[in-house]
């Protein structure tokens, strides 16, 4: 096996990137830095070696935060040339918000990356995230009181804005990316604010050689969320499982709904998500919140218990009611408009 800070091989590229070479083209999220580079050249040499397989497209994404994306940007495309690469330059326009700046800039991120992938014919957007990755993102989750899914981290392979989005490298250690790039004698830009405390995840990388020496490094934090992972996956198979129930509990019963008493006696974790799956169904303004949900079913769970109760509240653009003993979800009429005319 190799160690945390050994290039990576031919061999060992090929066992990372050979779940997609049936796509028949990838888009390659390459920022300029040493993991997206180095998933670059990975992908590159992968895809030379394949008799069939899949187009490759590099794209990188200028947020407009920094006066050096525009040349960092320029140096991929030009890294990308030397490898007969496409590569496309696209730009997060218009107004940056003062507050949650990180978190809108990735969402423009993913937002354009999947423009980009369908307008090519792309089914893949591959992301260079790696296990140091992981790692924060546990350590992020768990600060903001995630549940289970949250804490599950990243997955390999998800579905966002319409394509699959895969992370090939999500179980390798940054540091054998940047030996890759140092053998290949291939240079790569340097991001500063990866290092401004301002930021939530710079402030936990810092953190990370402390909780390193207590036994907290990147591996068995990200084995924690793999081993989380596997159980958010268990208890899912067990809602599905349950929300089947209680529809055949119900038999041919018109009625909208299931039943609140079935409901009540299943266990807490498998109704909440049941809830939640509810409301995101129908419900029109974005996922509920975990910890609005929470709330929500405790105070269903004490009107089911009055056994009589009934309930109407909203949440996330949906209709949660409790009458004549049976749960309803249904979609909220839209808000009215506060304006005057």
């Amino acid at each position: 096996m190799s160690d945390d800070s050994s290039a990576i091989s031919a061999t060992e590229a090929k066992r990372l990137l050979d779940d997609w070479k049936r796509a028949p083209a990838i888009v390659l999220a390459v920022s300029g830095g040493p993991d997206s580079v180095a998933l670059m050249w990975l992908a590159v040499r992968w895809r030379r070696a394949l008799k069939q397989g899949p187009r490759l497209i590099a794209v990188t994404v200028d947020h407009g935060l920094r006066p050096e994306a525009a040349r960092e940007a320029r140096e991929v495309k030009r890294l990308a040339g030397t490898l007969d690469l496409p590569h496309r330059t696209l730009r997060w326009t218009g107004i940056k918000p003062n507050a949650g700046l990180p978190e809108a800039a990735r969402e423009a991120r993913y937002r354009l990356l999947a423009q980009a992938a369908l307008a090519s014919g792309a089914t893949h957007v591959l992301t260079a995230h790696t296990r140091d990755d992981q790692a924060e993102t546990l350590l992020m989750r768990l600060l903001r009181g995630s549940g289970i899914a949250g804490l599950a981290a990243m997955a390999r392979e998800s579905e966002r804005e319409g394509v699959r989005l895969a992370r090939p490298l999500l179980a390798v250690p940054k540091a054998r990316l940047i030996a890759t790039l140092e053998k290949a004698r291939i240079g790569y830009a340097v991001d500063p604010t990866n290092r401004d405390t301002a930021f939530t995840r710079p402030r936990l990388r810092a953190l990370m050689p402390a909780l390193a020496a207590e036994g907290g490094d990147a591996r068995n934090l990200a084995r924690l969320a793999a081993r989380l992972a596997r159980a958010n996956a268990a208890v899912e198979v067990l809602a599905d499982g349950a929300e089947r129930y209680l529809v055949l509990r119900d038999g041919k019963a018109v009625r909208p709904g299931f039943d609140a008493e079935a409901f009540a006696a299943l266990p807490e974790e498998i109704r909440l998500r049941l809830l939640r799956r509810a409301i995101d169904r129908v419900g029109h303004e974005g996922p509920a919140e975990l910890g609005k949900v929470e709330a929500l079913l405790a105070v269903l769970d004490q009107a089911v218990m009055q056994g009589t109760g009934k309930l109407k509240q909203t949440l996330a653009g949906a209709v949660i009611g409790l009458a004549n003993g049976r749960i309803r979800v249904e979609p909220a009429p839209p808000r009215r408009s506060r304006a005057r005319r």
